[in-house]
């Protein structure tokens, strides 16, 4: 008896079992967003830095109860191409792309989660060309047909999954008195070359000063990342 509820409970560990992969955003050369913690502009923070914070800490979370890997774990420059080859590499079920805004208007705030999809929205494509503007040859020319179909292929998963991660993830932003942007569309190259479900998150404005102060904040960090672990094991267990 005792050895029949020990070989359900593996098996049922077994097909709840899922690979993360967690790709802090830019890298390298690429420093990504650049904010400012002074009014003089002379500390710097880059987005490069904060996405490899948190994503770091988020793959802790994860490992806590599943499998899960980082697509860099130190300042370095890693293509679109290198980070899709590696979900290939691990086997990764899931795509989770970590990101900071950034603004020219200096009270633009808030946090929002982006799934695979397309859309019109013209302050979608705006962040859409911020998180592709370092493309180059052949990754630039990213075939609309294989984006199609990657789209079909994973836009019920990304949707899901950016719900759950959403639900948890929403006391966070209003404890810390966050815009809530909500969840939405749009056509990453970083997701449609992973071909997996995944999501890009744009944790907060690294060009509002106040933001800024808030996202680099230790606590805010730790909250944060517990709160999308959370939300991706929360899709994990319901998903089959």
């Amino acid at each position: 008896m005792k050895f029949c509820l020990l070989l359900i409970l593996f098996i049922s560990q077994m097909t709840m079992a899922k690979v993360i992969l967690i790709d802090p955003g830019h890298g390298g050369e690429e420093s990504g967003a650049v904010g400012h913690l002074d009014a003089r502009k002379t500390r710097k923070i880059f987005e490069k830095d904060l996405s490899l914070r948190l994503a770091k800490k988020i793959k802790d979370e994860l490992s806590k109860s599943t499998t899960a890997y980082l697509t860099r774990s130190l300042d370095r420059t890693v293509s679109l191409q290198e980070r899709a080859d590696l979900a290939d590499l691990v086997k990764a079920d899931l795509f989770l792309s970590i990101h900071f805004n950034s603004s020219t208007n200096a009270q633009s705030h808030g946090f929002e989660l982006y799934y695979l999809d397309n859309n019109s929205n013209v302050a979608n494509n705006k962040v859409e060309r911020a998180e592709n503007l370092n493309l180059k040859g052949e990754e630039l020319i990213v075939n609309q047909i294989l984006v199609d179909l990657v789209v079909q292929q994973t836009v019920h998963h990304s949707k899901e999954l950016s719900r759950h991660v959403y639900e948890k993830v929403r006391p966070v932003i209003k404890t810390h008195h966050m815009l809530d942007r909500g969840i939405k569309p749009g056509l990453f190259y970083v997701l449609a070359l992973s071909k997996r479900p995944g999501l890009l998150v744009e944790v907060g404005f690294v060009s509002n000063k106040d933001e800024l102060k808030k996202v680099n904040d230790d606590r805010f960090m730790d909250q944060m990342s517990k709160a999308i672990a959370s939300g991706v094991m929360s899709f994990i267990k319901t998903s089959k």
